[in-house]
């Protein structure tokens, strides 16, 4: 048996296995939505939303919020530097232009003094990405959003299980959007989610969801606009069902590793993880090494060090600022430094003690090589 630790694989159970069987046995025809329609009704539930739609990726369901919000040609999205690109590509596609700016220290989140900064005549839509489970200051954001007349749009790919003084990630800008993707708390293996507390923007992301076709046209196969074609399969869901009836145990776990990190960790100046101010609840998505400058820790150092125990951890996302279709973008100056001296540590449900202790002692012995 290998003894390679993964960075990350689902929790599937029996339950995932019979819901999905019985999607592909019998959810067709009259029933071919019936899982799909489920899981928007629990996930809807968890969260506390009046609206969701269920798409094919959170890539997809960002897509269709920016568009359901106007963002188009001549526009101006602001978002974090430090970000995957799947946050950014869907408003570049709708031909706005991505603003960049930097995190804050403790977070790695969008900066709240760096966006108002930022902000312009163009601005059309503030980005704000939970990342690896931390939270955006939301209280700062939506204010900034609310005095400017410009919506904040949650993307919570990461952030499943992580509540923001009482609410839950996702569930407080304009729309929220995530991810179920296989190496996310819950999956669905590819798939996404579309919440907003908003009727009328419901209403336009459903009709542009479905190609374009309102919910109320009577006319079979007449498309009233030109839509998309993010849908999740009703197998998808039900795998997705099966996920959100276990959603409690999964989040505790996420966090339950978290935090045996934190206390194998404890004690190395210069190194921390992902943050949990008061009154917040990290979800716990991705533990995350951070090195201070300080300690010389670098990132080819840490890859060489995990690869050489067998361990497969990832390194923190690079500034979008710095990718090639972004070339001459201004971006941040701790989004540009941090992700040298950062990574990401396995994380997977049913991961052991013996595991957990392998990867620390990793993240030890680069510690004590570098304090001498």
């Amino acid at each position: 048996m290998s003894s390679r630790i993964a960075y990350t694989r689902p929790s599937i159970t029996e339950l995932e296995v019979g819901y999905a069987t019985d999607a592909a046995r019998n959810g067709w025809g009259e029933h071919c939505y019936d899982y799909i329609h489920r899981f928007e009704s629990l996930f809807r539930s968890h969260l506390g939303v009046p609206h969701a739609i269920a798409t094919s990726s959170a890539t997809g369901a960002l897509h269709l919020g920016l568009a359901g919000l106007g963002v188009g040609p001549g526009d101006e999205v602001i978002l974090a530097d430090t970000n995957w690109i799947a946050s950014v590509a869907p408003a570049v596609h709708l031909g706005a232009r991505p603003v960049f700016v930097d995190i804050l220290p403790d977070t790695w989140c969008l900066d709240p003094a760096a966006v108002e900064r930022a902000i312009g005549p163009r601005t059309r839509a503030i980005i704000a990405v939970h990342l690896y489970g931390n939270l955006c200051d939301m209280d700062a954001l939506l204010d900034i959003g609310r005095r400017h007349g410009v919506p904040v749009v949650e993307d919570a790919a990461e952030a499943l299980g992580s509540v923001w003084h009482g609410r839950r990630a996702g569930s407080m800008g304009a729309f929220g959007a995530f991810s179920f993707h296989g190496t996310k708390t819950m999956t669905t293996g590819e798939g996404g989610m579309f919440v907003t507390g908003d009727a009328a923007l419901y209403e336009r992301v459903l009709t542009l969801s479905n190609h374009g076709r309102a919910r109320g046209q009577t006319r079979q196969f007449w498309p009233d606009l030109l839509g998309f074609k993010y849908k999740l399969s009703n197998v998808q869901a039900a795998i997705g069902c099966a996920q959100m009836e276990r959603i409690e145990d999964l989040v505790a776990r996420k966090r339950a590793i978290l935090a045996r990190y934190r206390e194998l960790l404890s004690g190395l100046e210069g190194v921390t993880l992902n943050p949990e101010p008061p009154g917040t609840v990290n979800g716990a998505w991705m533990p995350t090494v951070v090195f201070a400058p300080a300690l010389g820790v670098g990132r080819e150092d840490m890859q060489a060090a995990f690869a050489a125990a067998d361990i497969d951890a990832r390194v923190f996302f690079h500034p979008l600022s710095s990718l090639p279709m972004f070339s001459g973008s201004p971006g941040g100056a701790l989004a540009a430094e941090i992700c040298g001296r950062a990574f990401n540590l396995p994380s997977f449900h049913d991961m052991t003690d013996e595991e957990q202790r392998r990867v620390a002692d990793v993240v030890r012995r680069l510690h004590r090589e570098r304090r001498g």
